[in-house]
């Protein structure tokens, strides 16, 4: 969306201001017409409406407003159940999709997950243009038609759904869902020096999943948009199974800008709260300042601690045998931090193409910004990222496998030591770890970087007249 140039003082005008305008807005395959909003169960102030299959209770406050009857939940007895979880963040640098590409390579693990989370940096270029003036969706909306096109074209998938484990809530022997791992993904991985325990203990679940899948009859997986967000360049979707969107409710966003003048958003976060089941789910989507000079880790620092300060999510009414939606960052019970966090390494602290070369990563790691600081408690206290194995994600070269500090003196390319910006970390129980690499796609200066997680989500069951009823066919609207 472009703007006039009648209307152009005023967004300048209302950015510098800092005067909100559908902060609290985004796109959701459930949001429906307006004709069909009714009286909320919120304050009149905030009318919201939904679809009554989408959610238990009240559910998203969308731009069309939204409702749904509320349901009594059993809270007496409650299980849990192990889900999957995709957790993927790119800086694209202000490229957008064109026909030839294509997220195959980075969305289709072996195993396909419950829940994708993914977030982009630079969707368009930080320029003053998109940055003062109105939101380019454009790119966004093309990232979200390839997403699902990418996530819904899995002929070959098999339902996780099929091999998910429910357990009780005092169940001693539980185990974290592992994904089933091809040949060639054992390879990349043992290539990237995991270690001997997990690389073995990845390759032996390969014969018990292959068991699993041939004794059910797999079906066919279908993912909806459970909402998306862009704040300028930053962007993040979150994709759930489609019978598991009847199980979200008190769907949030909030965007904290961290750009020019400490409020614009070229920096900063967008971030997305929800209740799965009864367990309540945060993501952080961050594009952290930049600059590789001594010092600059401070400005980092002090956005973290920012984006955790103003982070707030509005809920005016709670629905009934549900949590207590949380209204900031650190109230969730599970918390994924994900992004172009812009740490580098120390300045002059190594000859990291030297130990590039020698493939001595944890060498150039002990260097790294984000670990230093961490380690020093200045920031992302309490925190969890797993082991690194891949290599420094910025900055290449577009279309090559060089970095720019690779480039020759006349290149006009600013040259850069370096650096893992692109980082994923989380905090809360119930979070296991199984993957944490790196993508090789060339389309930027940066490489893509995923993880896969198991999850551990309460579920409260329900009364015995209303067990488990088959899952809906999805009436969505998709935004393409």
């Amino acid at each position: 969306m472009r703007t006039t140039e009648g209307s152009w003082p005023k967004l300048v005008a209302r950015k510098l201001l800092n005067i909100k305008s559908g902060a609290d807005e985004f796109h959701s395959d459930y949001a429906i017409s307006a004709e069909r909003r009714r009286k909320s169960c919120s304050d009149q102030s905030s009318q919201v409406v939904v679809p009554e299959e989408f959610a238990q209770g009240c559910l998203i406050e969308a731009r069309d407003g939204i409702e749904s009857q509320s349901i009594e939940l059993d809270s007496s007895a409650t299980l849990t159940d192990n889900l999957r979880m995709f957790v993927g963040t790119w800086n694209v640098g202000g490229n957008s999709p064109n026909e030839e590409s294509t997220l195959k390579d980075w969305l289709r693990t072996p195993t396909p997950s419950d829940i994708y989370v993914i977030g982009f940096q630079e969707v368009v270029p930080l320029n003053a243009g998109n940055v003062l003036g109105a939101e380019d969706n454009g790119p966004a909306t093309k990232w979200l038609s390839l997403i699902r096109q990418t996530l819904n074209d899995n002929d070959d998938g098999i339902d996780p759904a099929a091999t998910r484990l429910k357990h009780s809530s005092n169940d001693q022997q539980q185990s974290p869902v592992k994904p089933r791992v091809s040949f060639s993904d054992l390879l990349s991985l043992e290539n990237n020096k995991m270690d001997q325990e997990y690389f073995l203990s990845l390759n032996s679940r390969n014969n018990s999943y292959s068991n699993e899948e041939a004794s059910g009859s797999p079906r066919k997986i279908k993912y909806c948009l459970a909402a998306s967000k862009q704040m300028v360049g930053i962007f993040l979707c979150v994709w759930v199974r489609s019978d598991l969107r009847r199980h979200i409710s008190s769907l949030k966003v909030s965007c904290v800008g961290r750009g020019i003048m400490g409020y614009l958003g070229n920096k900063g976060s967008v971030s997305i709260s929800m209740i799965l089941h009864r367990t309540t789910l945060c993501f952080v989507c961050t594009h952290l300042a930049s600059g590789d000079k001594e010092g600059d880790e401070i400005k980092r620092n002090s956005d973290v601690i920012e984006i955790l300060r103003k982070t707030r999510f509005s809920h005016p009414y709670r629905m009934p045998g549900q949590p207590v939606p949380p209204h900031g960052i650190l109230n969730h019970e599970k918390i994924i931090w994900l992004g172009d966090l812009n740490y580098r390494l120390a300045p002059d602290s190594v000859d990291a193409m030297e130990l590039l070369k020698k493939n001595d990563l944890q060498a150039l790691l002990e260097n790294d910004q984000l670990i230093i600081e961490q380690r020093a408690g200045r920031v992302f206290k309490g925190w969890e990222e797993g082991k690194i194995y891949f290599a420094p994600t910025y900055k290449y070269l577009k279309d090559s496998d060089h970095y720019v500090v690779q480039t020759s003196a006349s290149s006009k390319e600013k040259r850069r030591i370096p650096a893992w910006c692109d980082r994923i970390l989380w905090k809360g129980e119930g979070l296991k770890q199984m993957w944490y690499v790196r993508g090789e796609s060339k389309f930027s200066d940066h490489r893509p970087v995923y993880s896969l997680f198991s999850v551990q989500v309460n579920v409260a069951q329900r009364p015995q007249t209303n067990a488990a009823a088959a899952p809906i066919t999805s009436n969505t609207t998709n935004l393409q």
